[in-house]
């Protein structure tokens, strides 16, 4: 049975930069507040009407393509993680293989919808079917523009602050190398506390989750109106709400149990990582996971300061960040951890 193994790795984040002192003219907010509470001291924006999650993953996936020295064209399935897609439906996988123009080939698109472990749990997804021999070059793809979706009011700034736009893409293809290659994924999931951490609107919930509302009887045009212009914005459910406390303690033990996880199933030990990649939802989590776990600064990578949380896109950005600044070499023993909303989290351990 073959490995799968990570054979090319690229990304793309827009070129307008957003600066902790841009959020400040919008919004009662201080460039020291935010570095204080998350670390992030930019982030990117995506061109409205010219750039979608589909674009930027099309732009990452070129990329990939080229290093693992494929063609689009050779791409034979799809796996498209992200929160904030082009379209309510049809998924982006579908419109990535559009954008990349590698239709007639029919090949499969999966959509991921797990937020921040959607890259986790799309590589997971990947190297199972590489290990069953179904497929040999599997495009996994991180992407999120949540410049589209964001609250710019005063009344927003505690989320609007974290969050940035971007791509991350690999390709996962098999190996008959055994000791190279995805080692071991780990997925978990809690549904306790999903509203804690969510965007509960659009929905089909009925309003569950909503202040209770007696609309009469009107036509569906002022019922569409009613609910839409004034109900979720009013109720800011068609905004993403968090209860930060919550996730970060949440956050903070979970990280290292994934981890541990991971090492414990293979047999390995903290102090034999030689790459720790956290998704990049807050600087003080992976701090405070680096110290828990006892790893030096040189072990672990963390870019949100430049970008921002890119929820499904931040992993692979990061990975490709740190190997293409030599962080990441031939023979290391990679680890991939993410945390969010759900709650879902998850590890992958790769000897890249």
């Amino acid at each position: 049975m073959p490995n799968a193994k990570i054979a090319g790795i690229g990304f793309y984040v827009p070129e307008k930069v957003v600066t902790n002192f841009d959020l400040m003219k919008v919004m009662d907010t201080s460039d020291e507040w935010i570095r204080e509470r998350s670390g992030i001291i930019e982030r990117r924006y995506a061109k409205k009407h010219e750039e979608t999650p589909t674009t930027m993953a099309a732009a990452a996936t070129k990329v990939a393509a080229e290093r693992a020295g494929i063609e689009v064209e050779e791409i034979d399935f799809i796996i498209f993680a992200t929160l904030s897609p082009d379209y309510y439906f049809p998924g982006c996988g579908v419109l990535l293989q559009r954008e990349l123009g590698i239709t007639k080939t029919e090949i499969g698109a999966l959509d991921i919808r797990n937020q921040c472990s959607g890259f986790i749990y799309a590589l997971s997804v990947a190297d199972q079917f590489i290990k069953a021999g179904v497929y040999k070059n599997i495009l996994v793809v991180g992407s999120e523009m949540h410049s589209m979706g964001l609250d710019f009011s005063t009344r927003g700034r505690a989320i609007t602050a974290l969050f940035g736009d971007g791509a991350g893409a690999v390709i996962v293809q098999p190996t008959e190398d055994a000791d190279k290659g995805i080692l071991t994924t780990h997925l978990h999931s809690d549904g306790t506390h999903a509203e804690q951490l969510a965007m509960i609107s659009p929905g089909s919930h009925g309003g569950k989750h909503l202040p209770d509302v007696d609309f009469g009887f009107p036509s569906a045009d002022e019922l569409g109106e009613i609910f839409v212009y004034d109900k979720l914005i009013e109720n800011k459910s068609a905004y993403p709400q968090m209860d930060g406390q919550l996730v970060f303690k949440k956050a903070v033990t979970k990280f290292p149990e994934v981890i541990m996880e991971a090492l414990t199933k293979t047999g390995l030990k903290k102090e034999d990582i030689d790459m720790l990649i956290p998704h990049q939802a807050n600087l003080r989590i992976a701090q405070f996971v680096q110290k828990t776990l006892g790893l030096p600064d040189e072990k672990v990578f963390n870019n949100i300061m430049k970008y921002g949380n890119t929820t499904a896109a931040s992993i692979p950005i990061a990975l490709c960040e740190a190997w293409e600044g030599g962080k990441v070499k031939d023979g290391d023993l990679v680890c991939l951890a993410a945390f969010g909303s759900g709650f879902t989290w998850g590890s992958v351990l790769i000897r890249w």
